[in-house]
């Protein structure tokens, strides 16, 4: 796994031109990218909660946790430790950091395209 910056980006299978999430990735609309592979992209968020927010997009358009069985079995397999690689990469990884998936509508989702918000960077509240 490389954790480069640039886009990186390419239009493969899954690729919907209607999703914000889709065109970043494939590096259509500017984006601050923290780290990129050829499954994933993580780029800051423009409306931070949190000294650091990055947000950890598959490449590929899969709408939220709940579809993610259509997925290969290697970019499952390969989301979480790409997470934690984008944790260490930023600095949280040692004093800790908080992984967010929104799945749908009463869950706060607003872009429907699976995404984690990766917060850290200082002690963080409660959860909900």
């Amino acid at each position: 796994m490389t954790l480069g910056h640039g886009d990186g980006g390419t239009r493969g299978a899954g690729y919907n031109a209607d999703c914000i999430f889709c065109r970043i990735a494939a590096g259509e609309l500017p984006a601050d990218v923290v780290a990129s592979d050829e499954r994933f992209v993580a780029f800051s968020d423009v409306h931070p909660v949190a000294p650091v927010h990055v947000l950890i997009v598959p490449r590929a358009h899969v709408v939220s946790l709940d579809e993610t069985d259509g997925l290969p079995d290697d970019t499952r397999a390969a989301m979480l430790p790409f997470v934690a690689a984008v944790a260490r990469k930023t600095g949280v990884a040692r004093s800790g950091y908080r992984v967010i998936a929104n799945t749908g509508p009463d869950s706060g989702q607003e872009v429907m395209h699976l995404h984690w918000h990766l917060l850290g960077g200082r002690r963080l509240g409660g959860m909900a």
